[in-house]
């Protein structure tokens, strides 16, 4: 099934993982921040649909490219804020949350560079970016052009 099928035959549930991330952008989180996020796990997630149509986006904002290119070493790269690198870290840990479930010092730790708004959406964020993963990967969408 390619993404305009599945946009087609399930109307709602296309519009239901839009909605969540309407939420997050209008909620006022950094756009090129949540960029940066859903290409980390869908990088994780090895989804290469979701990491050509974030890489797309994020190039249109500007996103810097060298973040782009190091996203995947971003703990060793020396060229992510404080902010980014802390949002990174939350969402690879909600990514692999069998692995490495969240502790109260990990949320704790998390709000010392987020206050609480800014931190519940980013979980929405990472919890959007994970189910679009597993829907384009299950269904085989192909990845967009690259722009």
């Amino acid at each position: 099934m390619n993404y305009d099928d599945f946009r087609s035959a399930h109307a709602e549930a296309h519009a239901a993982l839009l909605a969540l991330g309407k939420s997050v952008d209008d909620g006022g989180l950094e756009k090129e921040l949540t960029e940066l996020v859903k290409l980390r796990v869908s990088q994780i997630n090895r989804c290469a649909f979701c990491i050509q149509l974030h890489l797309n986006i994020a190039r249109k904002l500007h996103v810097d490219e060298a973040k782009l290119g190091l996203i995947g070493a971003w703990r060793d790269a020396g060229i992510f804020s404080d902010r980014e690198k802390a949002a990174l870290a939350w969402a690879e840990q909600l990514t692999h949350l069998s692995q490495t479930a969240p502790s109260e010092d990990d949320w704790d730790k998390l709000r010392t560079i987020f206050n609480e708004h800014e931190a519940a959406l980013l979980t929405i964020t990472v919890g959007a970016i994970n189910n679009w993963n597993r829907i384009a990967a299950a269904l085989r969408f192909e990845p967009p052009v690259p722009e």
